[in-house]
């Protein structure tokens, strides 16, 4: 078993006195860590308690948050079998959460010679020893990817096999391995080859790399890859025992999947594959999102396709970023909300500068991914130095509307992992951050999920008339908070006491009204 070996820990009654002390808000972005070189992080939101998030980093680092993401505990995994980076969090129906990592095995073994699968059933207070998958001698198993079928629990599995890792020998080839298990990690089916054509072993746009699963409205496997055929797709309708006989090309991406981007270490266009099971207008429709470099090489774009035939045809490329500058955007990640079946997806971005000073933006679509619109989510640029491994991914995760990104910052040769307390109210604000007017409304509450209270959040840019009010889902009152009181210019916070109204765990609105403009927040409570 792992035991935290350090421990950093804002308590929620010590962060709620420094905003009553300096009368603020709280900041948007959270610093989840600087410790022990992170980057490549991966963070997911437990659907049955939304309050629980855990994140990793390379190389063995993971991360503990019980309200949401905004405080956050930092710790160390560790593993016979080695832990050696490519973090991959998911959790199943049964609240257990998995840290799936790359292997350098203490004894026994080759250096990522297997994909190893830890478990933890406390969130996070203990993880066992880890099982495995793909070991098979000296052949290199890198870049997995997990994927939960919600209905069944079953988790399905799917990386790249290297003949030998960086070998320019053609006769060495990579390959896309699937596995799957059925008893919550505990063992794994041997694993099975799921790509017709294979790919070389440098790690290059002639590899075949990217395999990100997802699971259908029904059970099906869907995943995609990248690699000598461009982007392609494969499924199975029969939990993984069968595939297509041939992948189904989607795009072609002409200047491949790796590309070079000014002050980043590498970096690449590797494609993130969802599926919507939601009850949305877009439900069941495969979303595969990815980046590259076909309006040049200055001018890295993130781009999706998508599928409303189960994967048989695929749309023309759709444009995720809307700047209409020659700059770039890298590394992004995609996520649908399973509740609303809204589009986020991160990525870095230069739009701003015609320097190498980069901003983290979050793209948001309603639209089953027809458009999208931009939110910077990043409180300041960072500058990256190419001397420095930056890592290959980022990642986001969503649940009704609740959406907690994560990425990698590196300023100043300092490394280090954040995530920002996003509300699908806030991103999709109609406001343009460039013409932003001086007296728009802007609200934070505080926690999100609520238990027993929940604190406003609020800036005045004038003396105004406020009323606050709390609604149900349906629209009915709950509770006038405030009713036409007047308030000074400057920042407030309201605290409001859920206890007397003895809600139910669910959905619930809160109303700001400012003089004539109107704001309202989704807040969740749960018990």
């Amino acid at each position: 078993m792992n035991t935290s070996t350090t421990h950093r820990k804002i308590t929620h009654y010590a962060l709620l006195f420094l905003l009553v002390i300096n009368y603020t808000c709280y900041s948007q972005n959270i610093l989840i860590s600087s410790q022990n070189t992170p980057e490549e992080p991966s963070i997911k939101i437990d659907p049955k308690h939304p309050n629980i998030v855990i994140a990793a980093s390379n190389i063995d680092n993971y991360y503990l948050s019980t309200d949401t993401g905004r405080t956050w505990s930092i710790h160390r995994l560790s593993s016979e079998y080695g832990v050696w980076g490519d973090p991959c969090i998911e959790v199943d129906t049964n609240s257990n959460f998995y840290f799936f990592h790359l292997s350098n095995p203490l004894a026994g073994g080759n250096w990522i010679d297997r994909i190893v699968c830890q478990k933890t059933s406390n969130n996070g207070a203990t993880w066992n020893n880890g099982t495995y998958t793909g070991w098979n001698g000296t052949k290199a198993q890198d870049k997995q990817w997990c994927a939960v079928d919600r209905k069944q629990n079953i988790l399905y599995l799917t990386w790249t096999q290297f003949d030998a890792y960086g070998s320019a020998n053609p006769t060495d080839s990579s390959t896309v391995l699937f596995s799957k298990s059925v008893d919550e990690g505990t063992t794994w089916t041997t694993p099975k080859r799921i790509n017709t054509v294979a790919g070389d072993c440098i790690d290059g746009d002639n590899t075949v790399e990217g395999a990100v699963p997802t699971v259908g409205l029904n059970g099906e496997v869907y995943v995609s890859w990248a690699g000598p055929s461009g982007l392609v797709f494969n499924k199975s309708l029969d939990g993984g025992t069968t595939w297509l006989a041939h992948e189904t090309p989607i795009d072609p991406m002409p200047t491949g999947w790796e590309y070079s981007i000014e002050g980043i270490n590498r970096c690449n266009g590797l494609p993130i594959t969802v599926c919507d099971v939601s009850n949305s207008p877009y439900r069941g429709t495969i979303y595969v999102n990815w980046s590259d470099q076909r309006n040049g090489a200055t001018n890295t774009d993130i781009l999706l396709a998508k599928s409303t035939d189960a994967g048989n045809t695929w749309s023309a490329p759709i444009k995720v970023n809307n700047d209409n500058t020659n700059t770039q955007q890298f590394l992004s990640w995609l996520t649908v909300d399973p509740v609303t079946g809204y589009l986020y997806c991160v990525f870095y971005d230069r739009r701003n500068y015609t320097d190498t000073k980069t901003d983290v933006y979050v793209a948001i679509s309603t639209d089953g991914g027809n458009s999208f619109i931009n939110k910077k989510i990043s409180d300041s640029p960072f500058i990256p130095q190419d001397d420095i491994f930056f890592g290959d991914y980022t990642n986001i995760t969503a649940y009704n509307g609740i959406i907690r990104p994560i990425w990698t910052r590196l300023h100043n040769q300092q490394l280090s992992v954040w995530t920002a307390l996003l509300d699908f109210n806030t991103l999709t604000s109609s406001i343009d951050e460039k013409t932003e007017e001086k007296d728009y409304i802007t609200m934070e509450t505080y926690p999100n999920p609520a238990t027993e209270e929940v604190f406003v959040c609020y800036k005045l840019p004038k003396k105004s008339k406020i009323d606050i009010v709390l609604y149900d889902a349906s629209g009915k009152v709950i509770q006038t908070i405030l009713q036409g009181e007047i308030q000074e210019i400057g920042k407030h916070l309201q605290k409001i006491n859920l206890k007397p109204f003895d809600l139910s765990a669910g959905s619930y609105y809160l109303e700001l009204k400012i003089n004539d403009k109107i704001k309202k927040s989704r807040v969740i409570v749960i018990k």
